[in-house]
């Protein structure tokens, strides 16, 4: 991410108003990210963004979350324990607060419908790819904590085609026996990226990757990458 932002939050006219603020929780598994997240947009003074607390997993976010009670929670899709969804669930209560309740934007590497359509029907209010540059993500921010609805583009057709059919989507029973992790392995496979490519964009050992191969295509009775591939592009994954 690039950039920053230098008018939100103000009058924009000799300080007539004060400068807004928002407070914000950092979800995400990747130590890196999280510090890059932070130097990007949590200068405070500038930005008006107060980074208040940070998680890596489902059961740190839910306690940072409810001890700090921020006004908005940036959250990465995919997270051990459960993933984002996860996160959604149990801090609706706090999303379902009469005052000052707890919003959540998405902020994930992934473009795939159904993680887009997941934490929308969780709940959150936006959904925007890490491509996203640092003062387009304090706006959407700011846009959040009013009660708007944020996508990155292309994003938002997703949920408007999702929620404008009359039939719910049907339950994946062969998606749901893998995990949050073996689904983004799965979605590399398909897209052909090496195991050492995997392993570097996941910040994990080839090793495990190759784990998590072995057990999604045992897990979905498939024999090898290429049958892999076929079974994930039929369900658009790719």
């Amino acid at each position: 991410m690039t950039g920053t932002s230098g008018t939100t939050g103000t009058s924009g006219d000799g300080g007539e108003a004060e400068a807004r603020r928002v407070r914000v929780v950092l979800v995400d598994d990747h130590r890196m990210f999280r510090t890059g997240v932070q130097a990007e947009i949590g200068q405070t003074s500038t930005t008006g963004v107060e980074v208040v607390g940070e998680a890596a997993d489902v059961d740190q976010a839910v306690t940072v979350i409810t001890a700090t009670r921020p006004e908005v929670v940036l959250l990465d899709v995919h997270l051990p324990g459960g993933g984002g969804v996860e996160v959604l669930r149990r801090c609706a209560p706090l999303m379902a607060a009469a005052e000052d309740p707890v919003r959540f934007l998405a902020l994930s590497v992934s473009d795939a419908a159904e993680d887009v359509i997941g934490v929308i029907r969780g709940g959150a209010r936006g959904y925007v790819t890490k491509t996203i540059t640092g003062a387009d993500l304090v706006d959407s921010i700011f846009r959040v904590q009013d009660g708007d609805a944020v996508f990155s583009p292309r994003l938002a057709g997703f949920v408007l085609d999702a929620f404008a059919s009359t039939d719910a989507p049907p339950v994946d029973e062969d998606m749901d026996r893998l995990t949050q992790r073996e689904r983004e392995v799965l979605r590399l496979i398909a897209r052909g990226y090496a195991y050492k490519e995997i392993a570097k964009q996941l910040f994990i050992s080839v090793k495990t990757v190759e784990s998590h191969v072995s057990a999604v295509l045992r897990k979905l009775q498939l024999s090898n990458r290429h049958e892999l591939t076929r079974w994930a592009t039929a369900r658009r994954l790719v």
